[in-house]
């Protein structure tokens, strides 16, 4: 059926077009919702409805930044407004500019599965170096196509509804009035533009960021819902990274609640063992059978034979997280114990940092070091980082110069190229420290044509992909196990980020940061199961003291081997940093903090005690945590 044109007043068409946009950004985020459900069991109808409401500031201040140019330009008084050119102009600014706002909320559906929050500006740093983004595209349409089918539905009703209503010029006809008054809403929408974008009128208002959305919620996850993907995109937008903390003024009391510079009391000679450490791509600790004996009733076998052999002869750590939630976050975590707050250490200002890690302080020590990753060189900014770690070496995509096991998106398949780590490590001269970055058990989730169908596909796309890199461990081990060096070596086992899970026991804000850590030692094989908290920045301190390591160096994570440390994990969360110890969980936002867990008697993270109940030892720590963290990073000062 047709639907007739009809002319209305102008301003009344412009709030038309405006409250158009608001009711499909609030369908977005029904769908957002609905698409990661399972992501948020706690929430409630009632608690949905407040998300709801509270959502509509962010999009009113989301579509404004989207929509401002074209505001001013509709009311903006010259007697060409209404010509069929310049309206044409205007409508197809409006198509172009909030069908983007669309897409990118779109986007989130799918994505937000991955990386437990809304996309930012950063991911722009993130995939710049990526040189396969047109295939990665057509993948994601191929594979997740109901995205791509729902937003273009929406874009379609906004074009459908937006010619609904013609503008029409109120009073044109009366110059001596049309004027004043247009000037007089030009001034009075460019004020309520200002007001929309910071959220609010009062002068103590700050403009809001993606933190407010905590005002809304009864879990800081739930955050996620509250924001749409424009706005976080545009608010972060040349942010500053880190702002400089001072909770504490002085620098002895600061460093009494919480230091980062590390100096072992050791006797005796540096233990030269060579260190080999294997990042998995994607591995959350839902995968590793040997580490979910909780699950299906003590039943649950998971995706990682092989793994669960040499668990069975290692340090493991089963309580152990990630630091970040992406790929280009786990790196600068395990080699040189810097976490992702706010920002990827490497896309941010303050990547050119003095730095010390296991590359640069183990070189000193007359190491050989070593860094492969089979995708292109430059990918994910890892060359880069290898070089600014003190890495010696990197070995990649061009070094291993055989096209026939590329993958077709990625790079090299993980059985191969580790076949290859294996080779290059054994032309090594020991003491030699490396470490491989894995990428088969990647979207779009393909094994290589040889071994289709020989591993289970489980309950998801990701599942067979495990087996796979499982079984390209286990072939890596069988030569490496046949070397010289082989009974010299610590391995060190761990994974980048998590991902999606299955069960619910992991789709929670605590647990979606879950990955295995273990330690692998074959000339001094033990078993031993190590229950509290650990994270990726506990990796390189470990591996120090393991070697008897005697000098100073910094580091924002724990011993793992002292039975008197102090152990947590951190990670960055919609705004806010988390702060996690084996009995509670906090959200600190930088300026309060927002949630407060019982680990003891909340395991799911449901109920948030925040005003309930407090502890100022443990606030005093965090806070001084971030005040050093972030005023190092600032002010370079991340070695000793």
């Amino acid at each position: 059926m047709k639907i007739n044109n009809r002319e209305f007043n102008e301003y009344l068409v412009l709030l038309y077009r405006f409250a158009l946009m608001m009711v499909l950004f609030s369908i977005c985020r029904l769908a957002f919702y609905a698409f990661n459900s399972s992501m948020f069991p706690n929430v409630t109808f009632s608690g949905l409805m407040i998300i709801m409401l509270g959502g509509l500031k962010f999009d009113v201040s989301g579509l404004l930044y989207l929509n401002v140019i074209f505001i001013l330009l509709s009311v903006f008084p010259h007697p060409w407004k209404f010509s069929v050119g310049y309206q044409t102009f205007l409508k197809y600014w409006f198509f172009i500019t909030n069908g983007i706002g669309i897409a990118l909320n779109a986007i989130d559906f799918v994505y937000y599965r991955f990386i437990f929050k809304r996309t930012t500006s950063s991911v722009f740093s993130i995939i710049k170096n990526e040189d396969n983004l047109g295939k990665l595209f057509v993948q994601f349409l191929f594979d997740f196509w109901y995205v791509p089918v729902f937003a273009g539905s929406l874009i379609f009703l906004m074009v459908k509804f937006y010619g609904l209503l013609k503008p029409k010029p109120f009073l044109f006809h009366k110059k001596l009035v049309y004027y004043p008054l247009a000037l007089f809403v030009l001034v009075l929408c460019a004020g309520l533009s200002i007001v929309g974008i910071r959220g609010g009128y009062k002068h103590s208002t700050r403009p809001i960021t993606l933190s407010n959305a905590g005002e809304y919620v009864k879990s800081p996850e739930e955050m996620a819902i509250v924001l749409n993907t424009p706005f976080c995109v545009i608010r972060t937008w040349r942010n500053e990274s880190f702002k400089k903390m001072n909770f504490y003024s002085d620098e002895s009391q600061l460093a009494g609640f919480y230091s980062p510079l590390k100096h072992y009391e050791v006797t005796g000679e540096m233990d030269k063992k060579n260190v080999v450490i294997l990042i998995l791509e994607s591995f959350n600790r839902e995968l590793v059978g040997s580490l979910n004996t909780h699950l299906d009733n003590g039943t649950y076998k998971g995706y990682t034979p092989f793994l669960d052999s040499l668990i069975s002869q290692s340090l493991v750590l089963s309580n152990a997280y990630a630091n970040g939630g992406k790929s280009i976050d786990a790196m600068p975590s395990v080699v040189a114990s810097i976490p992702a707050l706010v920002l990827p250490y490497v896309i941010t200002e303050y990547a050119s940092n003095n730095i010390n890690s296991l590359a640069s302080l183990l070189t000193a020590e007359g190491y050989q070091t070593s860094f492969f990753h089979g995708a292109p060189n430059g990918s994910m900014g890892f060359q880069s980082f290898a070089n600014l770690a003190g890495f010696q070496k990197y070995f990649g995509e061009d070094e291993y110069n055989n096209p026939d096991d590329y993958d077709g998106m990625w790079g090299i398949w993980d059985e191969p190229f580790m076949q290859y780590w294996g080779h290059e490590m054994t032309k090594m001269k020991e003491p030699f420290f490396s470490t491989l970055f894995s990428l088969s058990s990647h979207h779009p989730f393909k094994v290589p044509e040889k071994y289709e169908g020989q591993f289970p596909k489980g309950t998801l796309p990701v599942h067979q992909c495990v087996g796979y890199t499982d079984h390209a461990i286990r072939q890596f081990f069988a030569y490496a196990s046949k070397q010289t060096w082989f009974n010299n070596t610590i391995f060190v086992i761990t994974a980048d980020h998590s991902t999606v899970s299955h069960y619910s026991y992991y789709q929670n804000i605590k647990n979606s940061f879950a990955v295995p850590i273990f330690f692998y030692a074959p000339g001094n094989p033990i078993h031993k199961v190590d229950t509290a908290v650990a994270q990726q920045l506990d990796i390189m301190p470990t591996i120090l003291a393991y070697l008897n390591y005697s000098k100073p160096f910094l580091t924002f994570g724990n011993n793992l081997l002292d039975p008197k440390g102090d152990r947590f994990a951190v990670a960055y969360v919609n705004g806010s940093y988390q702060y996690m110890n084996d009995s509670v969980l906090v959200h600190f936002d930088g300026d309060k903090f927002t949630g407060y867990y019982n680990l003891k008697t909340d395991s799911t993270v449901a109920n948030n005690l925040v005003g309930k109940v407090s502890d100022a030892k443990l606030e005093a720590k965090v806070k001084a945590f971030v005040q050093q963290f972030n005023n190092r990073m600032i002010e370079n000062r991340l070695v000793p």
